[in-house]
């Protein structure tokens, strides 16, 4: 893959410093050097010594990635919302994991998008991961297409330039506010290595809500995430009285029609590290949440009629 760049700045700089400024690292220089990929300056083949001037067109040839030979390409849907060169958006349902294991190692979103990938005869095939969502949680997820792009877009991540924002039910109609936040460390449990608890030895955590509508069973919130702990989303809430509807791990009621914690990743927002475009790519709510949305509605129309007789 080929990209290329003016240099627009007075001052005289190294080839290699202006790279590093475009977000290429030392293991990618060592790639383009030593597995078949080229630095060009003017039209010219030259190393990272070289020196720039204003005007100057610098050109990269990163050189093919192949595939991963341990994630196994498989053939299941894939709910694309955006696709170009370099990333590669979809919609992840509920009950598949983002990576395989030992007990799964075929049904994973890795495994759907290397099968893609594998059917599109993409050169590069490796599986880039950039936004993870636990196996219950549904919606939008973003793979880089190649290294380049997962590099910058984790740069992006810890500027904290990507804005993804979440829907949830909530088990307990407690909200009172339209707005708020959740300001509480979070750490693990005493006895498990998998669930989390509000704790004051815990890692500093934040979480921004936007309570959306309050229903007969529950209230439906706009949730963002201003740090990135485990099950942070379900803690908090649970630590509040207010567990999401479904999340048996975290005391949530359970739902004949939600058969997991009703979490949407809803929408994912960033300016393309690449071409400059911002980008908001959302995932329509699924059917559970809007089924069961529905049932509240009805529920509520049914009391209207009985306080009016």
């Amino acid at each position: 893959m080929i990209f290329s760049w003016i240099y627009e700045k007075e001052e005289t700089i190294q080839m290699k410093t202006f790279l590093r400024s475009k977000g290429i690292s030392k293991s990618l220089l060592a790639t383009i050097k030593f597995d078949g990929g080229s630095i060009w300056l003017n039209g010219k083949e030259r190393t990272v010594l070289a020196t720039l001037e204003k005007g100057d067109k610098v050109m990269i040839r990163i050189p093919d990635e192949g595939e991963h030979e341990t994630t196994v390409g498989v053939d299941m849907p894939l709910d694309i919302l955006f696709e170009d060169d370099h990333f590669l958006v979809v919609n992840k349902p509920f009950g598949a994991a983002s990576i395989p294991s030992k007990v799964h190692p075929r049904l994973s979103m890795a495994n759907r998008v290397k099968g893609y990938y594998q059917r599109q005869g993409y050169v590069d095939q490796v599986i880039h991961i950039v936004t993870r969502l636990d196996r219950d949680t549904t919606g939008v997820m973003l793979f880089a297409r190649h290294g380049y792009a997962h590099a910058l877009m984790d740069t992006l991540l810890r500027n904290k330039e990507v804005d993804k924002t979440y829907r949830a039910i909530l088990s307990e109609p407690v909200l009172t506010q339209p707005h708020g936040f959740i300001d509480a460390p979070i750490g693990r449990t005493e006895d498990s290595i998998m669930t989390r608890m509000v704790r004051e030895d815990g890692k500093q955590a934040l979480t921004e809500y936007w309570l959306d509508q309050s229903y007969p069973d529950g209230q439906t919130v706009k949730i963002k995430l201003h740090t990135g702990r485990t099950h942070q989303i379900r803690v908090h809430f649970t630590s509040i009285g207010a567990p999401l509807l479904g999340d048996d791990l975290y005391g949530g009621k359970a739902d004949p029609e939600m058969l997991r914690q009703a979490l949407h990743c809803e929408s994912l927002a960033f300016v393309h590290p690449i071409s400059g475009e911002f980008l908001k790519i959302e995932a329509p709510l699924p059917d559970d949440f809007i089924k069961w949305e529905s049932r509240q509605r009805e529920k509520e129309a049914d009391i209207r009629v009985g306080t009016t007789i």
